[in-house]
């Protein structure tokens, strides 16, 4: 059972890429049902918000516990909330991805674009459709985090022991890649989730 964080944003384009992939979800809105799940999505949607939501629905310390165990994928606001460090800004982030994020380094204008993207993942290489909306940039990286994905030279994709983060939204381009990469081998590998107190 994979979860999606349903606290805002655009998680149910989420539950429907992991439909399609025929992997069992469920949204989750309190940290206990973290107990019930053995992966998590946490999806874009605006990141001062999902700080507060969090916060006030107890999810920092469950969720950074959950990590030690089981992959985490973050999209956009997602991915600004597993980074290290995000400087000058009301976000909390979780510590997940050993990364320095800047929340808006595309500047407001650049609202959204789509562009094909060259992907390294699992020894192979492709291309994919991918959808940016005010995109987070990377801005630090540390030695333990792989890039899998760059655009005009930034990295945008990053992949930590069994993490992973992205600036874009695959699910808004019914991109499976990532959902499957991440989440197919841990079903296989772990099918019964690990219970620790929420």
């Amino acid at each position: 059972m994979i979860g999606v964080l349903a606290l805002q944003g655009d998680y149910e384009k989420h539950i429907h890429i992991l439909d399609l992939l025929k992997i069992q979800n469920m949204e989750i809105r309190y940290s206990r049902e973290l107990d019930m799940i053995q992966g998590l999505v946490i999806p874009g949607g605006e990141s001062t918000t999902m700080t507060d939501l969090m916060g006030r629905n107890g999810f920092y310390e469950p969720i950074r516990n959950f990590a030690k165990n089981y992959p985490i994928l973050g999209t956009c606001a997602g991915l600004i909330m597993m980074a290290s460090s995000v400087p000058g800004s009301r976000v909390e982030p979780l510590g997940i991805l050993d990364i320095e994020v800047d929340r808006n380094a595309y500047g407001r204008q650049v609202h959204s674009f789509t562009d094909q993207l060259p992907v390294q993942l699992n020894g192979r290489a492709i291309q994919i459709p991918s959808t940016f909306i005010r995109a987070p940039k990377i801005t630090k990286i540390a030695a333990g985090v792989e890039v899998i994905s760059k655009y005009q030279g930034n990295p945008v994709a990053v992949k930590q022991d069994h993490h992973l983060g992205l600036s874009f939204h695959p699910e808004l381009d019914n991109v499976t890649l990532f959902h499957e990469f991440i989440f197919k081998k841990q079903l296989m590998d772990k099918p019964t989730p690990h219970h620790h107190a929420a």
